[in-house]
């Protein structure tokens, strides 16, 4: 009997709600009824099998009768009847067309009984063609966007968000560095320069049996296929759809190799030109005497090469500070590392706390309690509480009096913590003008204000960055949240003028967000040593929506890295009693 997971039965009960939309005449309220059982699912903390052997689903709240049969059955059969024969109506990809931006339910059962759209590249044709035009409610504009987004999505083939391949990438590290056969291992690539898309992994392993380490490497349980395998190289295919490459290597070559497959190639390039300015040449494997390429004799060596044993060596050998794999995008690290003005980075335990999180009064899947009992878990002294505001209806945003009951809520709460304090906010819609979704009079009994835009993204880059602008000047804004609104992949930053905002920042003290959230990490590190130069302060927060997303503040970490932040730069590593302090000056500013 297969077993099935709690995320397995909210995956069913949320894709039954899909293609109930697409039916004729569907009840709205029956829809519904699917949409907020896997909402209290997600949330329950019971098991379920348990509950489903002993017939007490109903227990769950938003779970009726009807629904309670079906997860019953699905939970003790690990198959659903009324799944199957619902699933089997439609077209096997017609579900992947919900996944394109602005297309709801109504939309994609126009295109489907209309146009027979039954997938994206059905969709791609017909915007080819010029019939999506001609379906009422769509038009030339929606068929333009439509194939852009098409066409965007096709050029991000065989890309990945950096969160996506997190897992698999530590734990192929973590394997490798617990085989015995195994003296050095590390990721490489992008992915250790902690770059927001990667295409590929690549591992770097120095071991006396290459052959045993790449035979691990191929029968691990994340590998689908093997692509090519050789003496020093393999490449598989992941079960999660990237490639994954392994280099085997000696010690002494380690270094040489871990630095080069790290890259970037611009950074390699500039490794390499340091190498010829001394009379050697560098490669994957070695420094070296550099050769004539006519005579194929070795060149007077100006300086006698060093011993390299790792990569601080080999920096230092080419007269350079240790440069971290984050800034190795030729940004202006050579510069500083030659003079000896590499910051300090910012680093995971210099966190104390963190702000933009929710919980189940609007969209996320935890009480307060909750979250709160997840930070101090993760070592945190503070959480910030900022539930969506009334405007983000989708999101169950919180009207006044919510908001209030919450804030009290919190007060109470705050009277059984030793130590730690959870802070009351909102995540607060900055409105078409510029507004705030709140009066002033609500905002200032909250600890802090988070500001953000989610809707009318499509407006012009001047009208955009006014609109902010205006947020940002509210005295009671304290940060400003994922400032360009973009999804990874997905979505592009809305047209914005970014240093415009930043100078904006600066003048008012507000604080920038990175959203470490991998769908977004926003603000983009390329933008952060403007900032910083600015005196602009980051915060770095999850924009977590689930105790098991706090953890993600390990990526907004590395784009904090990435964008030259030291501790200094970054808010919320002040421990509790001077975070408070912070708070009420910005209030003050």
């Amino acid at each position: 009997m297969p077993e099935i997971n709690k995320e397995e039965v909210v995956e069913v009960l949320e894709t039954i709600a899909t293609l109930l939309e697409l039916q004729a005449e569907e009840n709205p309220f029956k829809i519904r009824a699917y949409t907020n059982a896997a909402r209290s699912i997600e949330t329950w903390g019971g098991n379920l099998r348990e509950l489903a052997e002993q017939d007490r689903l109903l227990e769950i709240p938003g779970v009726g009768k009807a629904i309670a049969g079906k997860i019953s059955e699905l939970v003790l059969t690990g198959t659903s009847t009324f799944y199957d024969e619902l699933r089997a109506k439609f077209p096997e990809k017609i579900l992947e067309l919900f996944s394109l931006p602005g297309l709801g339910a109504k939309k994609i059962k126009a295109l489907y009984e209309k146009l027979q759209v039954h997938s994206i590249a059905d969709l791609a044709q017909a915007c080819s063609d010029g019939r999506v035009a001609e379906l009422p409610g769509f038009g030339k504009t929606t068929q333009e966007k439509l194939a852009k987004i098409i066409g965007d999505r096709a050029k991000n083939a065989g890309s990945f968000q950096l969160g996506q391949v997190a897992s698999d990438a530590e734990q192929l590290q973590n394997d490798f560095r617990s085989h015995p056969a195994a003296l050095l291992v590390s990721i490489a690539g992008s992915y250790r320069r902690r770059k927001e898309v990667v295409r590929d992994l690549d591992f770097i392993v120095a071991t006396k049996e290459p052959e045993t380490i790449t035979e691990f490497f191929v029968g691990h349980p994340l590998v689908e296929s093997v692509i090519a395998r050789g003496a020093t190289k393999t490449s598989v295919r992941l079960r999660s759809g990237i490639q994954a490459d392994l280099r085997v290597v000696s010690s002494a070559e380690y270094p040489f190799a871990l630095g080069y497959f790290t890259g970037s190639k611009e950074h390699n390039i500039v490794m390499r030109n340091r190498a010829r300015q001394r009379g050697w040449t560098l490669n994957e494997y070695r420094l070296a005497p550099a050769e004539d390429g006519a005579t194929q004799k070795k060149k007077r060596v100006a300086e006698k090469i060093p011993r390299v044993r790792d990569e601080t060596e080999l920096y230092r050998a080419l007269g350079l500070d240790f440069v971290p794999p984050e800034l190795r995008e030729n940004c202006g690290e050579f510069e500083a590392a030659a003079k000896g003005n590499l910051p300090r980075l910012i680093e995971p335990g210099n966190l104390r706390g963190t702000f933009h999180c929710h919980t189940s009064a609007s969209d996320g899947r935890n009480s307060p309690e909750e979250m709160a009992a997840a930070a101090q878990e993760l070592g945190l002294q503070y959480l910030g509480i900022a539930d969506h505001s009334r405007s983000s209806i989708q999101a169950g945003g919180l009207d006044a009096e919510r908001l209030r009951a919450q804030v009290a809520a919190i007060k109470e709460l705050n009277k059984s913590f030793d130590g730690f304090r959870l802070f009351a906010g909102v995540e607060c819609d900055i409105l078409r003008d510029g507004s705030l979704d709140f009066d002033d009079e609500t905002l200032s009994e909250l600890d802090y204000v988070v500001a953000s835009v989610h809707s009318a993204f499509q407006l012009p880059e001047a009208e955009m960055t006014e609109r902010i602008i205006r947020a940002i000047r509210h005295p009671l804004v304290t940060m400003l949240a994922h400032p360009t609104g973009r999804l990874l992949l997905r979505r592009p930053a809305y047209a914005v003028d970014i240093p415009a905002i930043l100078d904006a920042a600066a003048e008012t003290g507000t604080w920038i967000e990175i959203n470490a959230a991998p769908k977004r990490l926003d603000l983009d590190w390329r933008w952060w040593p403007l900032a910083k130069s600015k005196g602009v302060k980051c915060v770095i927060n999850p924009d977590a929506h689930g105790v098991e997303k706090l953890q993600e503040l390990w990526f907004g970490v590395g784009v904090a890295r990435k964008g030259w932040l030291t501790k200094s730069d970054v808010v919320n590593t002040l421990p509790l009693g001077k975070i408070e302090d912070a708070l009420a000056q910005k209030r003050r500013a």
